[in-house]
Parts: structure tokens; C-alpha cells; sequence
């Protein structure tokens, strides 16, 4: 595997809440990581997972800690302005995300991503936005979010599949399922989605769309390995099924 990026070996607020987190996580769940050298050892990364548990952010960055990598998240801008976890999301380097025009929010976009860069950052961001509401918990229609983040910058947009967290926390359940201890969750990380193409073209909503496209298709066959099973041929569309999203941030 080779040694850890100088983010998880070098002292930080990672380090005691790592202490924590990862013992709780490996008590509840047993998990198993492929294609674990698809995650870059260091430099910037677009990491985009399925989402169908509130647990699975956990699962997540578990996994990326083990595989060397602290993990970041995006937040809502509302949550840094929170006494005392606006100040730990500050310190960890997760990213503000606030709501603003199209204009404004081409220039967070281009800002986020050259910062990424600078600093040889890895953010994780769910693609659906929200939970999946398929009703068998395949991953949904995607947003442009994590896209248009890897575009900007040229960022190697990274694929990832989890499943076995609902037998821990089911999507919309409340509290945990703490036994049986150690339940099975499989992580796999696919390869870098071939963006290549599109490179500099990051303002044309053709090009988000068929990013996008490509994104939640290696998602799913990722997820369709950890299941062994075969995603339905339309992917759920909360407007075209009759189901009304959550204001999450695009």
C-alpha cells in the first residue's frame, strides 16, 4: 500500500477523532475494500459515493482513512457558522457550499477546486445529493455538483460503491442496529470516470449532463458488483416518478 499521504501521518484534529470514530465503525461493521489503489496516495480527488443511509458518510470515511487519506466532506456554508462545529469543519478543511446564483456559484466552484489543488485535498461528495429514493436503494439520478468540481480543476473524479450499511441504519430509520456487532459493508472503488473530452468545457449543460451520465453509470456498475445483482435499466428520477427532492445543494 505503500506509506500514507503526509495529511494522515502529519499531526491534526484528524488524528483524535479517528481515535474515536474508527473503533465505534469497526465494532458495527466489518469492512472490506476493493480496488483500494484506485484512491490516489496523494494530490486532489473528487471521491463520489452512492448514498442511502445517513450512516454511510461514516462508512465512508472510515474507508478513506484506512486507505491513507483524510477524509472531507462538502457542507452546507449554514453549519460553519455553529459554535464549535463550524469551528472543527474549519480546522478539518471541509468545504462550504452556499446557495447562490449561477454566476456566483461558477466562481465557488473555480475557487473550491484550484484550493483542492493548492493544498492536495481529497473532497467527498455524494452525486445524488440526498438519499437515493429508488425504492430498492440503487443509486438516482445525479447532480452536477461533483462534476462540475472535478472539471474545473481537472480533478480525477473517482467512482465509489458501498453496500451493507442498511443493515446498520436502514434509509430513513431511526437509530441504529448495533447487534449482531461487525455487520458486512463492501467498498469498492472503481476508476477514474474518463472525462477527457470534456476537459475545459465545464459551462455547457450538455457537458454536466453527459458527465454526470457517465458518473452514475460507473457507480452503478460498481454498486451492481457489491450486490451481485442487476440495477434496474431506468435510473429513478424523483420528477419523473412522482417524488419531490429535499432542498440539498446541486
Amino acid at each position: 500500500m505503500g506509506s500514507p499521504s503526509p495529511e494522515k501521518s502529519r499531526p491534526s484534529l484528524f488524528w483524535p477523532l479517528a481515535a474515536i470514530v474508527v473503533p465505534l465503525i469497526s465494532f458495527l461493521a466489518k469492512i472490506r475494500i476493493t480496488g483500494r489503489e484506485k484512491l490516489p496516495r496523494d494530490g486532489a480527488f473528487v471521491l463520489a459515493p452512492n448514498h442511502y443511509s445517513e450512516f454511510d458518510p461514516l462508512i465512508v470515511a472510515v474507508a478513506v482513512w484506512r486507505l491513507g487519506r483524510a477524509p472531507r466532506f462538502m457542507a452546507k456554508d449554514s453549519l460553519f457558522r455553529i459554535p464549535v462545529l463550524g469551528w472543527l469543519l474549519r480546522k478539518t478543511g471541509m468545504i462550504p457550499v452556499a446557495r447562490t446564483s449561477s454566476a456566483s456559484a461558477a466562481k465557488q466552484t473555480m475557487k473550491q477546486s484550484n484550493d483542492l489543488v493548492e493544498h492536495g485535498r481529497g473532497v467527498i461528495v455524494y452525486p445524488e445529493g440526498t438519499l437515493t429514493r429508488d425504492p430498492e436503494l440503487w443509486p438516482m439520478r445525479g447532480k452536477s455538483g461533483a462534476v462540475r468540481l472535478a472539471l474545473a480543476g481537472d480533478i480525477p473524479l473517482i467512482p465509489m460503491a458501498q453496500w451493507g450499511t442498511q443493515a446498520i441504519m436502514g434509509r430513513y430509520q431511526k437509530g441504529l442496529s448495533v447487534w449482531p456487532p461487525r455487520k458486512p459493508v463492501h467498498v469498492i472503488i472503481g476508476d477514474p470516470v474518463d472525462l477527457s473530452d470534456l476537459k475545459g468545457r465545464s459551462g455547457e449543460q450538455a457537458v454536466l449532463t453527459e458527465a454526470t451520465t457517465r458518473l452514475m453509470d460507473a457507480i452503478t456498475a460498481l454498486l451492481e458488483e457489491a450486490r451481485g445483482a442487476k440495477a434496474p435499466a431506468e435510473r429513478w428520477n424523483p420528477a419523473t416518478h412522482g417524488q419531490k427532492e429535499t432542498g440539498r445543494l446541486d
